[in-house]
């Protein structure tokens, strides 16, 4: 089957770790023709081009900058990304026809380049959902509810969501999420597909760990709980850095591990506070990450508290993977502490409830730590390897051919 696969992730190497890099080595290693067509934004100099490598074809497109860059570039850079990548796909792959076009959101904004490629060479469409836009950006006060910009966002997703013949959505709340905001979308074609990766098991050895310890100066015998990623307005971290205040037990040390809007703001809260149980650290290469993840006791996830759409954060499985027992403190609309609780690899806060935060961390601290993060580990490979998004695709395609 010849896929092309639509994203605004950079992606240079099909063997780097990652959601989507995981799932298109996996259609790679079946015997499927694997096209990526990816951004490379304007400061990085490189102009639109097609290669062949590590046995898929990248289409590397040039955009505006529409990553860490001011909100007019940022914009005008979505909206014209549509037509950048179907300019590119007609110079580039004319000779190509597909038989499934994947992609994921965001953006929103891909539906001329789906519906040329599904009309061109009668090709099947999936949509991986992993962001639901503009709701999360109304929930995070960044757009204002049925303003201007807020009805033609509105008006892109639900072109999106018609043209698509699957919706793959991350969980069973994404799935009812969708279902009762776009009542005119066909149940059937709306399913779960959740985050998925290929496990890698890290095996570190008592004095390994040590060693990484001392490497980043944390402490060496006090229970480390390491929040990991994003450091975004999404992620709600003032709860984060109010728990990180609140916590009185010796035996807790915090880690905040990553990059993002928000890290200047943590960064002069730590000047300002100087906490004597916490240390921050700006983002690492992935592999000096999982080093240190393996190294530390807990994960925490967390997520603004006024989220209605429900998230469903991708660094779960970089703890489950760890083996790392979760805290998940986030919103009430989201289903992932449920999960984490239902599999007994964790708890669940709501975020603000600090008393409840509290009492999540001290049955932490009582709890064994080592069963926790084996049930992890049964969960992710039940639910989240990439055969599992893998086989779901296929079926589908199967079924919509045959019909």
């Amino acid at each position: 089957m010849n896929i092309v696969f639509l994203t605004l992730v950079e992606i240079n190497s099909i063997e780097d770790r990652g959601i989507y890099q995981d799932l298109l080595r996996k259609f790679r290693d079946e015997g499927h023709d694997v096209t990526i067509v990816t951004p490379v934004e304007r400061r990085r100099k490189i102009p639109t081009n097609f290669s062949n490598k590590e046995g898929v074809s990248i289409l590397q497109v040039k955009t505006f900058n529409i990553q860490k860059t001011n909100i007019i570039e940022k914009g005008i850079g979505t909206l014209a990304i549509e037509y950048q990548y179907l300019a590119a796909i007609k110079k580039y792959s004319s000779h190509k026809k597909y038989d499934l076009v994947l992609y994921s959101t965001p953006p929103i904004t891909f539906a001329k380049v789906i519906e040329f490629v599904k009309k061109r060479d009668n090709a099947k469409s999936y949509l991986l959902l992993k962001d639901i836009f503009p709701q999360n950006a109304v929930d995070m006060k960044m757009l204002k509810k049925d303003g201007f910009l807020h009805r033609q966002f509105v008006r892109k997703e639900k072109k999106l969501y018609q043209i698509s013949d699957t919706i793959g959505c991350m969980s069973p709340a994404n799935v009812d999420f969708v279902l009762k905001y776009n009542p005119e979308i066909d149940s059937r074609k709306v399913e779960v597909n959740p985050n998925t990766i290929v496990p890698v098991y890290f095996e570190y050895s008592q004095e390994q760990k040590i060693s990484i310890r001392e490497k980043y100066d944390i402490p060496l015998h006090k229970k480390i709980l390491v929040y990991g990623g994003n450091l975004g307005k999404p992620q709600g971290l003032g709860f984060l850095l109010e728990t990180i205040q609140n916590t009185k037990y010796d035996e807790v040390f915090f880690l905040i591990v990553g990059n993002g809007t928000e890290f200047p703001k943590i960064e002069k809260w730590f000047k300002d506070n100087n906490p004597k149980n916490a240390k921050l650290l700006q983002k690492l290469p992935k592999e000096d990450y999982d080093q240190l993840l393996a190294a530390c006791d807990v994960g925490l996830i967390f997520l603004d508290k006024n989220f209605i759409i429900p998230n469903f954060p991708s660094r779960l499985l970089s703890y489950l993977e760890m083996k790392m027992p979760v805290i998940a403190a986030t919103d009430p609309n989201t289903d992932i502490g449920d999960i984490i609780e239902n599999a007994n690899c964790g708890y669940k806060v709501i975020a603000g409830k600090q008393e409840e935060m509290q009492e999540k961390i001290e049955l932490i601290l009582s709890a064994d730590l080592q069963l926790l993060g084996e049930n992890g580990v049964k969960l992710l490979i039940n639910q989240y390897t990439v055969d599992k998004s893998y086989d779901l695709i296929m079926e589908k395609i199967k079924l919509l051919t045959n019909h």
